[in-house]
């Protein structure tokens, strides 16, 4: 339902010539333009007030949003399974770090206490010439 009144061909005729008698031939034209600035001005509040409210509108969605993604974040199950893998992987390598440096350690000293030299690795030994023994014939 409009607010506005619904204004026909015969309402407008009946108002353009009751504004004709009543103003006068002569200033009827600046009636006019006078009332199509005040029409323009109307539209052109209207136009300010529905941005605004749209504004309005799309702010209000967008902090119900914002508090949405917000609500997820703080209960992302990922994100809470990756934080206790996190947790778990901290001491194995802790432990792996430490293992490692020792072992590091271990073999420098072992390096000092050789001389720092390797051995030579002794020859393999030559293959022969022999061949297998014959199977035993099966008794039957």
């Amino acid at each position: 339902m409009s607010l506005l009144p619904q204004f026909g061909f015969f309402e407008l005729v009946v108002v353009a010539i009751i504004a004709l008698v009543v103003v006068g031939p002569r200033d009827l034209p600046k009636l006019m333009r006078m009332a199509g600035r005040m029409a323009g001005q109307a539209r052109k509040m209207a136009g300010e007030f529905r941005a605004a409210f749209d504004q309005m509108a799309r702010e209000a969605d967008m902090e119900e949003m914002r508090q949405e993604i917000e609500s997820l974040k703080r209960n992302n199950p990922v994100a809470d399974a990756k934080r206790s893998i996190e947790d778990a992987v901290k001491p194995v390598e802790k432990m792996v770090r430490e293992e490692s440096n020792e072992m590091r350690d271990a073999m420098s000293k072992a390096g000092a206490n050789a001389g720092e030299t390797t051995p030579e690795p002794e020859a393999a030994p030559e293959a022969s010439d022999a061949k297998p023994a014959p199977s035993p014939e099966r008794a039957e």
